[in-house]
C-alpha cells in the first residue's frame, strides 16, 4: 500500500501522521485494518493526513526504518499530531523508553494520540493528566527494576558471591559523566573506555 503524503490544506487544519506497525509481514498480521480506522477517523474529524508510516518491525527497539523516518519528520514540524492505533503498537520498549519518545515528540511541538486508548491524547483536556500518570509508572517501573537488581545482589551474596559487575577506576568514573554531558552514548562510551555498555549505565543516573 502506497504511502499517502498530502500538503497542509490550511494554517488552522491539523496534519496527522499516521503511524501503525505489526510484528511480521503475512502469517495472518497485517496493519490495514489499523490503516482504514485511522484513517476513517482523520476523515470523521476533517483532518489532513501528512503520511503514513508503516512497519513490520517488532515494536521493542526504536530502530524501525519508518519509525525514525516519522521522528525525523516530526522534528522539521511537517505534522500536528501522531495518531497510532494503540501504545503497544507505537512502541513495547517500556514504560520509561516510550514516556521518553512522547516526550520527544511533544518536545517537537507535535502531540500524539491513541485511536483505541482515548485517555492517551496529549491534545485533550486532561493531556497534564496522562503525562503526570505515565511519568508516575516510568518512576515505579525503575524503582522496580532496583528493586530487581538488589534483590539479585543479596541473592548472590547469600550464596557466597560477589554479585555485579566489577567496579572501575575512578578516573573512569569521571571519564564517563564527562562523555556524558558531551552527549554520547552509553555503547559510544564503553567502546571509548574498553569496559560493557552495562557498566557504564551503573555510573549514570538514567
Amino acid at each position: 500500500m502506497e504511502k499517502q503524503m498530502l500538503n497542509r490544506h490550511s494554517d488552522t487544519q491539523t496534519v496527522v501522521a499516521i503511524y501503525t506497525r505489526c510484528s511480521t509481514k503475512g502469517k495472518g498480521q497485517d496493519t490495514a485494518n489499523q490503516a482504514d480506522q485511522l484513517r476513517s477517523y482523520c476523515q470523521r474529524m476533517g483532518y489532513s493526513i501528512f503520511r503514513e508510516y508503516t512497519d513490520y518491525e517488532s515494536g521493542g527497539t526504536s530502530n524501525r526504518t519508518e519509525f525514525m523516518q516519522m521522528f525525523a519528520d516530526a522534528r522539521k514540524r511537517q505534522f500536528d499530531l501522531v495518531l497510532f492505533w494503540s501504545l503497544d503498537r507505537f512502541s513495547r520498549e517500556g514504560t520509561r523508553t516510550t514516556i521518553n519518545l512522547l516526550q520527544q515528540l511533544e518536545d517537537c511541538g507535535v502531540q500524539f494520540r491513541s485511536y483505541t486508548e482515548q485517555y492517551l491524547d496529549s491534545s485533550g483536556v486532561f493531556k497534564d493528566v496522562i503525562v503526570s500518570l505515565l511519568a508516575t509508572l516510568a518512576r515505579q517501573e525503575k524503582i522496580r527494576c532496583s528493586e530487581r537488581v538488589k534483590a539479585g545482589l543479596a541473592k548472590s551474596r547469600r550464596c557466597g558471591r560477589i554479585g555485579g559487575r566489577p567496579r572501575i577506576p575512578q578516573e573512569k568514573i569521571t571519564s564517563i559523566a564527562e562523555m556524558r554531558t558531551q552527549g554520547m552514548s552509553l555503547r559510544q562510551i564503553a567502546k571509548e573506555i574498553g569496559v560493557h555498555h552495562g557498566t557504564v549505565a551503573q555510573y549514570i543516573n538514567i
